[in-house]
């Protein structure tokens, strides 16, 4: 292992965690300043961040990456304005730190009471999407964490870029050195070395994909937030209106294939399936979507390829579609229950039983009656930037906003009492 690294990653965690001791004290106004400040620097510093994002859009093109991770990566004005205005939401959101959650008093006096408190030190590893780096940065000042992002090696110059933006923003504030920290190398070994770093980190949180997610479940000593991998269905019930059902799905499949809420299987029940698949599969075609479907599939849609057994686990994060006709509501579930990632799950139906016996039965972070699953995100959801979706069911579960970056700290009030 390469020793200087190793003291580098270390001294960055030390001074994290003397910054979360000081974040975790500073008042909502000093925190919101700050916030506001990173978000003029990220406007003022556009063509910076742009001309940085240019070199790393032109190494990944090298490099043969996909479409929907280029996507991911891609940087314009118009997403640059939008962390920006990220940073904006979350400085007026509420502050969560300190917040009274309960308060209760026992027989013998004693009051006793729950306050939210910050997480500590976060760490970040996540690929390819630059504007990560403004949502964490302002998601864990928001809350008194200090943060340690390790980006993708693809998004390295943007993520540098961003960084010097948001430093520069608050130099000379109130604001602790080590509050945000990047670490600048895209050497692999960094993330090895992070999943020790248990003296300083106090949750890792992984965001990308299954293969990252993976390795840092199965490798950190750090405690883990898992952010899951999309595998997402709609199912178009037996009592779905037509027209809604079309809109739902193209929207869920083609507004922006490449990002974890797009749905990649499609679930038609047989009754239905005759009188929406044909159109819809048609529609999907003009728009360059590639349908791999079961037998039945293929008879309603030419153009559909014979999927496998591969398709209905996959997450394409792509024009990719796979599709099944079903026998019943029943059918549908247990492909869900089987295939899913517990992520995001839609039914299209005008059935009141059958929409509350599959939000009822299905396990996932975010269950939708007759909506897009692209729904499934912390700006949508009301919360402010997220920091990933969480798709396991320990503290958090679903867009982590706020509040999931806190913990709880108990305070207890007595008068002299002692325990006999």
């Amino acid at each position: 292992m390469d020793d200087k690294l190793r003291e580098k990653l270390f001294a960055q965690g030390r001074l994290a965690r003397e910054a979360a001791r000081k974040l975790g004290l500073m008042p909502a106004e000093a925190k919101n300043k700050a916030l506001l400040a990173m978000a003029a620097a990220v406007e003022e510093q556009e063509r910076d961040i742009l001309a940085a994002n240019q070199i790393d859009m032109e190494n990944a093109r090298g490099k043969g990456m996909s479409g929907a991770l280029l996507d991911r990566l891609l940087l314009n004005s118009q997403r640059v304005k939008g962390m920006a205005n990220a940073l904006r939401e979350v400085a007026i959101l509420p502050d969560p730190v300190g917040e009274v959650v309960r308060m209760w008093t026992r027989p013998n006096g004693l009051q006793i009471g729950q306050i939210r408190v910050p997480l500590g030190v976060v760490g970040m590893i996540y690929e390819a999407r630059p504007n990560v780096t403004v949502d964490a940065a302002a998601l864990c000042l928001k809350t008194g964490n200090a943060v340690i992002l390790r980006g993708g090696s693809e998004a390295l110059q943007s993520n540098l870029a961003i960084i010097k933006a948001l430093g520069q923003a608050v130099a000379g504030s109130k604001l602790p050195e080590g509050s945000f920290q990047l670490i600048e190398t895209a050497e692999r070994e960094a993330i090895t070395i992070m999943f020790e770093m248990r003296d300083f980190l106090d949750v890792l949180i992984p965001r990308g994909g299954a293969g990252l997610i993976q390795a840092v479940v199965n490798n950190s000593r750090v405690p883990v937030i898992e952010t899951g991998v999309g595998n997402c269905h709609i199912f178009i019930d037996e009592s779905a209106n037509p027209q809604m059902a079309e809109e739902i799905v193209v929207n869920a499949k083609t507004q922006r294939p490449g990002v974890c809420n797009a749905v990649e299987t499609l679930l038609v029940h047989k009754r239905e399936a005759e009188k929406i698949l044909p159109g819809l599969g048609r529609r999907l075609v003009e728009l360059g979507v590639e349908i791999r479907g079961c037998r039945l599939t293929q008879e309603l849609l030419p153009e559909a390829k014979p999927a496998t057994e591969e398709d209905w686990e996959t997450e394409y994060l792509a024009l990719v579609l796979a599709v099944k006709v079903v026998e019943s509501l029943e059918e549908a579930l247990n492909h869900i229950s089987r295939y899913g990632t517990k992520h995001s799950e839609a039914i299209v139906t005008s059935d009141y039983q059958r929409a509350r016996r599959f939000l009822q039965e299905v396990d996932a972070a975010a269950v939708y009656v007759n909506a897009s699953t692209r729904f499934t995100d912390g700006g949508e959801y009301g919360l402010g930037a997220e920091i990933g979706i969480s798709t396991q069911k320990l503290h958090a579960r679903g867009p982590m906003g706020l509040e999931t970056l806190t913990s709880i700290k108990y305070i207890v009030y007595g008068d002299g009492q002692i325990r006999r």
